[in-house]
């Protein structure tokens, strides 16, 4: 089941839906960066080509890989 958080993204505001087991990949990462879930979602929004969700999902995986 999707769960939606929402952001505050150069002004508006908008909502992410993802699966339980990305938000966990998207809180651990937002720890290891040391930034705000705000701050980490918006540099991600500025270089993105695809849906948001679908960038979080892609970068998040890929980060997971960058560890295996």
């Amino acid at each position: 089941m999707l769960k939606k958080r929402s952001f505050t993204i150069q002004g508006h505001r908008t909502s992410v839906a993802l699966e339980p087991e990305f938000w966990a990949a998207f809180d651990a990462a937002v720890a290891a960066d040391n930034i705000t879930p705000t701050g980490w979602i918006t540099a991600l929004d500025e270089a993105r080509s695809t849906p948001l969700a679908s960038a979080i999902r892609v970068e998040l995986l890929r980060r997971a890989g960058n560890r295996a």
